[in-house]
């Protein structure tokens, strides 16, 4: 990720080394996210803040709006919605349970 490369505030980031297990509603099993990024940011106090990132379209950050009928399209997308709630309430109570942060950015941040 080039921000981090370019940003003097981040002394070390990770690219998918951090696991959280997770249950999808979907299938109801156990399942191991990866999640995209985990950063090390200095902070203006001087101590180090760590937030886990995940890099989404906005897109598959919100609920699908019903097309009027239930296409195979509109399936995916609720499915897809769903298992992204999943991980990011088991990625949030892992890094609150830890000390860190967990954010998740769209194209809405990023640009």
């Amino acid at each position: 990720m080039n921000w981090c490369d370019r940003t003097s505030a981040v002394l070390k980031w990770e690219s998918e080394e951090t696991v959280v297990p997770y249950r999808c509603p979907t299938d109801n099993k156990l399942h191991r996210y990866f999640i995209d990024f985990k950063t090390y940011i200095k902070a203006k106090d001087g101590s180090t803040k760590i937030y886990l990132v995940e890099v989404k379209p906005f897109a598959q950050t919100i609920p699908p709006i019903y097309p009027g009928r239930q296409t195979k399209s509109y399936i995916n997308q609720v499915a897809t919605f769903v298992k992204n709630q999943a991980k990011w309430t088991a990625a949030t109570k892992y890094a609150e349970d830890r000390g860190y942060t967990f954010i998740v950015l769209t194209e809405k941040e990023l640009y």
